[in-house]
């Protein structure tokens, strides 16, 4: 595959979830599309939940039926930063904020800001977490 734009070296990729393009091929992201998908995958998947990759993903999961409270927030906040700065060496965590959502007591919003090590680009992303789902 040719290096087109000269930054394919932040990854290319099957996009997740995984699609179809019209014209049959499995449909690709690149870039920083790919490492934002990367982030995404990270903090969606629970440790222990890949057989052959058991520490792979992140601890949030494991406080699905905690309150929501200043502890839970930010025992939130260190288990992604931490999952972060282990499973995803292309980028610079530079800040992990948790906060409760406007009007929805079970829903915590995950802001991580962070750099790209190789453009030195600044980005950032906003993750939908659950908290006490059996309610």
């Amino acid at each position: 595959m040719s290096n087109e734009t000269g930054r394919d070296f932040l990854g290319i990729g099957w996009r997740f979830p995984i699609e179809v393009t019209p014209s049959g091929k499995i449909a690709q992201s690149r870039q920083e599309g790919k490492i934002e998908e990367s982030i995404f995958l990270i903090l969606s998947t629970s440790v222990r939940e890949r057989p052959m990759l058991p520490t792979f993903g992140c601890g949030i999961h494991d406080l699905v039926f905690a309150p929501n409270d200043p502890g839970t927030i930010a025992a939130v906040a260190t288990t992604v930063r931490k999952a972060l700065v282990r499973h995803e060496p292309r980028i610079d965590v530079l800040g992990v904020d948790a906060s409760a959502a406007q009007g929805d007591e079970t829903l915590l919003l995950i802001r991580v800001d962070y750099r790209v090590r190789a453009t030195n680009a600044l980005s950032n992303l906003v993750y939908p977490f659950f908290i006490t789902e059996g309610r």
